[in-house]
Parts: structure tokens; C-alpha cells; sequence
């Protein structure tokens, strides 16, 4: 027990009255600590060159593509028609990594992350874990954060603030699992 008092020691208690703390004059601010700093930055970089790649594909921004030359490679996967899946993967890729980095509807947002990264991960499976191979590392990793900002929540700096259903958590982590998993499961079976 002492132990645990020493990890979570008492909250520090005032020698004022409490109804005399809470007439302060100004807004109530509420602190951004380092772990929403952290939680930022991981979604902004994975959620932004997430829908980067997804741009790739559909618009052929940043040195892609474009969505027919992707349709003809998703063809040549054995996709059919290319040209649907290929804008799908895209949508995907840019419509929930816009999502990831803002941090909004964010298991939704994971969830259509984890559904492409499947597929990815089934396309790449056959060259191994590494990426230098052709491997799943990219996919995997992406899916992994995804899931995990999903189970931690957004943070304090994400428009989900504005929901009510707003924290992480299991349900939260299992709902973008199970709905990615079963979309990749439609796409791979048709």
C-alpha cells in the first residue's frame, strides 16, 4: 500500500474554501499535458502521411500516380475492376488519415485504417515482415498506431473534445478492429 500511495500521492488540498477557488475571474483552462503533446504529434504524422499516400493514388499528388495508373497495379494484384479498389484504398487512405490526425470520430477513423492496412498486409504478406522487402512493416505499423489511438483516445488537442463520446478505451479498440476487419474480409472475398 505504501507503495501505491507513493505513485499516486493525495491531491494537494487547499487552505481555502472551495467556493472561494471556484468564483476565480476568467475562463477555466484545462491543461494540455506532454501525453496530449504526444498524442498530437503521433496522429498528425501518421494521419497526415497516411492521406498523403491516399493522394497518391487518387490524384496522383506528391509523385503518385493517379488513380488510373494505381487501378492498373491493383488489377495486376488482382483486384477487379482495379480502377474501384484503387480509389477505395485511396478514399480509405485519405479520408481516415485526415480523420487520425485530426482526431476526429477517431475509432471510425481507425477503423478505416485498419480495413485498408489489411489488405495491404494480405497483398504484402508474401515478401515477409520487412519492409525493405516488400514486407507487411508499413501496413502493420500503421494499423497497430491506429488501434492504439483508438483504445487511448484522441487527446485533449483533437475535435473529438466536442462529442461527448469522446475517451478511448477497449470498446472504442475493438469496434475499429472488428468494423476494419470485416470490411477487409468484403473486400477480400469479392
Amino acid at each position: 500500500m505504501r507503495l501505491l500511495a507513493e505513485r499516486h500521492p493525495a491531491p494537494y488540498r487547499t487552505p481555502y474554501p472551495a467556493s472561494s477557488l471556484s468564483a476565480r475571474p476568467g475562463p477555466s483552462r484545462v491543461a494540455v499535458s506532454a501525453a496530449d503533446i504526444g498524442l498530437l504529434l503521433l496522429r498528425l504524422t501518421v494521419g497526415l502521411l497516411l492521406a498523403g499516400h491516399g493522394a497518391q493514388k487518387l490524384f496522383g499528388l506528391f509523385g503518385g500516380e493517379g488513380l488510373s495508373a494505381t487501378g492498373r497495379g491493383f488489377e495486376q494484384l488482382g483486384y477487379h475492376p482495379g480502377t474501384l479498389f484503387a480509389g477505395l484504398a485511396g478514399a480509405s487512405e485519405l479520408l481516415g488519415g485526415l480523420g487520425l490526425a485530426a482526431g476526429l470520430l477517431t475509432p471510425l477513423s481507425a477503423a478505416i485504417v485498419v480495413g485498408v492496412m489489411i489488405n495491404a498486409m494480405v497483398v504484402t504478406a508474401s515478401h515477409g515482415l520487412w519492409g525493405t522487402n516488400g514486407g507487411i512493416e508499413y501496413p502493420l505499423t500503421i494499423a497497430i498506431v491506429a488501434l492504439a489511438v483508438a483504445a487511448i483516445g484522441a487527446g485533449r488537442l483533437a475535435l473529438d473534445r466536442l462529442f461527448r463520446r469522446r475517451d478511448g478505451g477497449l470498446p472504442e479498440m475493438l469496434f475499429a478492429l472488428c468494423l476494419g476487419g470485416a470490411t477487409a474480409a468484403i473486400v477480400l472475398a469479392i
